[in-house]
Parts: structure tokens; C-alpha cells; sequence
């Protein structure tokens, strides 16, 4: 995987993104080129016009973030509106893309662990990168697997706040709002799990996701659509399982689930982590790594494979270390690993 070292201002930190990743980048808007034309029927100039309100609240919003997007742009010769359709391609699919994640926490004794499955189509495995940023200022440092040209994703901070995500299906898209990408991206600039929620909730959200965020001391599951939010606690374990379909009191909401899969992901992944509560107060990174490679029920496990009937397959398994600021990336399936990264900040 290509890692990508960034310091300074915002606009620098793009600009070094944007060069580095240059390849990436290109092949990444053709691949959503392609994925938005299948799920939606807009073309990329299409796209890029719907793209255009969003760029506009970026600016007046989150001008440190609309920086890093025009970095990234003149880094890597694109247009500003490629680069912000690549980091609202949630809201501009309303949530069209059928990625699958299963994703974990626990909390022992004396250690914390987050983790995900990222399924995707295959063809965008090569446009995955490792992102390092330190910018300047009070800011704690980043680590993160992302997709090449957007500013936020999978990952952790050096204060040991991590996130992972899981894509959810509802209908609305509020454009006046934090739109999911840049909202991992706030997480994993906050102090605690706790600040990365209550900042998260106070600025709302553009449409549907789950955020799984944790630090030392605790998880929170955060589900979100454009009009709604639920915290989900820790269980007895310590622990907080999410995959594709909400779980909270959402009141308007309807709460279909569009992946069939996913209500049996979840309740596997439960079942296994429950039994390795069993035999440990807590479990080893090893241990932890487990339940991602089960491939019951495949080809849509929790260890996904792409098929005739869907065309997710798990691109990469992550296990962060949120005592030690530290992470593995296996890119693959986990149960056919291609490479395997160690994941620490700047």
C-alpha cells in the first residue's frame, strides 16, 4: 500500500496528498465515474455539479478542510469539485453503494481494541492508501487507511481515538450539514470518543452512517441520519458490535434493512466475541482478529467474498491498539492476507 506523509498547513497537507497520490486519485474518479453511472444514472459532470452546494458549505463551514481539497486538487491536477465529489460520495449516492462492514470494540481490563471488515467492490482495492498527517497547530496526529483524494476514513489518532465506519441505508441528505467523510475526519481530531460524539452531534450530519469511535476509556456507537442520532453503549463484555443496519430509536426513520446479511453479522459476531469473553477477561490482538474470518454463510460473511449476488468483498481488515496508538492494516481478506501495515502517527 502506498503511505503518504503529511505535515503542515492544511492546503500542505493536501498538496503532498495530492502528489504523492496522484495514479490514485485519477483511478479513483474513474472508478466512482463508473459507480455513480451504475447506481444512480448521473454522469461525472453530473456529479460534479451536485457537488458544487456542498463545496460551497465546506468553504464557509470548514475552511481548513475546503484548504486540504484544493491542495489535493492542485497536487494531483484535478478540478476542486473531482476532489469534493470524491469526499461526498455518500450524500451524492444517498447512500446507493452496497458495502458491507462488520465492525467491533472491546474494552478489558487493561486494554482496547477497534477494528473493522471494509468491504468494497475489488477494483478499488489498488486506490487504497495509508495517510499520516501532523498539521500544525494543537492537533493530534493522524493515521488512517482512506480511499485515494478523501481527507477522512478508517483509522486513529496519537491520543488513541479510532474510528471505524459502517455504511447505513435511509432516505434524506441534508446538504447544510457534516457530510460522513469529513465527519471521520473531525473524530480523529478530537481529544476522546466522548468530544469526537458531542462535536459530531452538535454539527449534524449530511446523511445515514454508523461511526464506531473509541479511545481508552470507552466505545460509543454513534448512528446518525440527516434528522436523527442514537449513542449506543457498551455491552457487559465491553463491548459494541455494529454492521450495516440501524439499531437505535430512530423516530421518523425507516429502518429497513438493506443488506440481508447484516442482522447475522452482527448477531455471529456477538456470538463470538461472547465466547471468547468466556475464556479471557479480555482478548489478545490475535484473539480480537478472529471473528473478521468467518466466512459462514459466504459469500456474504462477515469475511465477505464478491459474487454473482453482490459485488462487495472484504478490501482490508484493521486492529487498533487505542493503549498503545498503534494499528495493523491487512490488506485482503483477512483469511488471505496480500500485505500486512503497521499503523502508527507521525
Amino acid at each position: 500500500m502506498l503511505i503518504v506523509d503529511c505535515f503542515g498547513t492544511p492546503y500542505e497537507i493536501g498538496e503532498t496528498h495530492g502528489r504523492a497520490a496522484r495514479a490514485h486519485i485519477h483511478r479513483c474518479i474513474s472508478f466512482y465515474t463508473k459507480v455513480f453511472m451504475e447506481n444512480s444514472k448521473r454522469s461525472w459532470p453530473e456529479v460534479k455539479k451536485l457537488a458544487e452546494g456542498f463545496e460551497q458549505r465546506i468553504e464557509s463551514s470548514y475552511p481548513h478542510y475546503h484548504e486540504e481539497i484544493r491542495g489535493i486538487a492542485e497536487g494531483s491536477g484535478c478540478g476542486i469539485l473531482d476532489i469534493v465529489a470524491l469526499n461526498v460520495r455518500t450524500e451524492i449516492a444517498f447512500g446507493l453503494f452496497s458495502d458491507g462492514c462488520t465492525s467491533l470494540s472491546w474494552h478489558g481490563k487493561t486494554r482496547a481494541i477497534l477494528g473493522q471488515n471494509w468491504d468494497w467492490r475489488p477494483e478499488q482495492k489498488e486506490n487504497l492508501l495509508i495517510l499520516r498527517i501532523k498539521r500544525d497547530g494543537d492537533v493530534p496526529s493522524i493515521a488512517m487507511v482512506t480511499e485515494a483524494g478523501i481527507i477522512g476514513k478508517i483509522g486513529l489518532n496519537s491520543r488513541g481515538v479510532g474510528v471505524c465506519l459502517n455504511a447505513i441505508l435511509t432516505k434524506g441528505c441534508d446538504q447544510d450539514r457534516l457530510p460522513v467523510h469529513l465527519g471521520l475526519r473531525l473524530a480523529l481530531e478530537c481529544q476522546s470518543a466522548a468530544e469526537a460524539a458531542d462535536r459530531l452531534e452538535a454539527v449534524g450530519m449530511a446523511s445515514s452512517a454508523h461511526f464506531l469511535i473509541a479511545d481508552e476509556k470507552q466505545a460509543i456507537g454513534f448512528e446518525f441520519t440527516a434528522t436523527t442520532f442514537e449513542r449506543l453503549p457498551m455491552d457487559a463484555n465491553g463491548c459494541v458490535v455494529h454492521a450495516n443496519h440501524l439499531l437505535g430509536v430512530h423516530p421518523g426513520i425507516d429502518k429497513k434493512d438493506w443488506l440481508e446479511d447484516s442482522p447475522w453479522r452482527m448477531n455471529t459476531m456477538n456470538e463470538q466475541v461472547a465466547d471468547l469473553a468466556q475464556k479471557a477477561d479480555e482478548p489478545s490482538l490475535e484473539e480480537f482478529t478472529k471473528p473478521f474470518c468467518n466466512e459462514e454463510k459466504g459469500p456474504s460473511a462477515i469475511c465477505r467474498t464478491c459474487s454473482k449476488e453482490g459485488d462487495s468483498e472484504t478490501l482490508f481488515n484493521i486492529v487498533l491498539d487505542l493503549n498503545n496508538q498503534e494499528g495493523t492494516v491487512r490488506l485482503g481478506k483477512p483469511v488471505a492476507v496480500e500485505e500486512i501495515v503497521h499503523l502508527t502517527c507521525l
